[in-house]
């Protein structure tokens, strides 16, 4: 819902640092995968019980890497179809691994971090399969140039993501709340992209 919005703001700062290295041997690809560490790092942390600031900067490093990778493949002319999926792919490794930590760390958290993968899956369904349909029918747009395919704007995005899971790190006794919570958001933000699907496809 606001990464349409924010992305105005943290691009330009994320152009200059990628340009600074595009003069290391560091790959786009390369800087997914290290993002992803972070991610599962984080994951671990949570799980772990370590300090919730280390849970905390590993995912600000996990979610730096990912708003690189795409800026760095650009300025060195190897933005490729592979690394895309390979982007979305790794997302969805860091989105499973903060609600797995909070499972692993209380097993009370069972349940809420059950509710909320399925929210997740269910928003990630509705968001991949629109892509591939919107790709059959040719569809695109401007505002999206940089993506590696087309998607239409849903509820629960990336930006929504994040916030919720530092707020799970910073405030982890409200785990279950925001699980549910968020994962309500996740469906209605499927079914919110669902009704769209249905008016654009027929």
């Amino acid at each position: 819902m606001f990464d349409r919005h924010i992305r105005p703001f943290i691009d330009p700062p994320l152009v200059r640092i990628a340009m600074m290295l595009s003069k290391t041997r560091l790959t786009p690809n390369g800087l997914t995968i290290i993002g992803m560490g972070f991610g599962i790092a984080c994951g671990i942390s949570i799980g772990f019980g370590w300090p919730i600031m280390i849970s905390f900067a590993l995912l600000v490093l996990s979610r730096l890497a990912d708003g690189l990778d795409g800026p760095l493949a650009r300025v060195k002319g190897t933005a490729s179809d592979f690394g895309g999926f390979l982007d979305i792919e790794c997302d969805f490794v860091f989105y499973s691994a903060v609600p797995l930590g909070f499972a692993f760390a209380d097993s009370t958290n069972a349940l809420p971090a059950a509710c909320l993968f399925a929210g997740i899956l269910l928003t990630a369904v509705s968001h991949l399969a629109f892509a591939v349909h919107a790709e059959k029918r040719g569809l695109s747009e401007g505002s999206q140039a940089n993506k590696s395919f087309f998607f239409i704007d849903g509820l629960a995005e990336g930006t929504e993501t994040i916030a919720v899971f530092t707020a799970m790190i910073l405030w982890p006794a409200g785990f279950p709340v925001l699980a549910y919570g968020y994962g309500a958001w996740c469906v209605l933000s499927a079914i919110s992209r669902t009704l769209s699907a249905r008016s654009l496809f027929r």
